[in-house]
């Protein structure tokens, strides 16, 4: 196993893991700002009231975007273990 092929697998596994990740925490900072204004436009200062709305945005993302993200995944895994043979020889 030469250092570009490792290189190449951490490459492959970081873009993977930023393209699962990226809709999760891009809907909990859109949801969190949302609800930042709207506290900062009320002047409630209730804690559980921006973690609630966050669960539920969080919880939707993952109902329509989780067969996106579960097919990535599954085809990352794919290539990997087709690719073992190829790295030990």
């Amino acid at each position: 196993m030469n250092p570009e092929l490792v290189t190449n697998l951490v490459q492959q596994g970081l873009e993977v893991t930023l393209l699962v990740s990226a809709p999760l925490l891009l809907t909990a900072l859109v949801t969190g700002l949302i609800v930042s204004v709207f506290q900062a436009a009320t002047q409630i200062n209730e804690m559980t009231l921006s973690f609630i709305p966050k669960l539920l945005a969080i919880f939707a993302i993952c109902v329509l975007a989780g067969p996106w993200m579960i097919s990535l995944l599954v085809d990352f895994t794919r290539r990997l273990f087709s690719g073992i043979p190829g790295m030990i020889g």
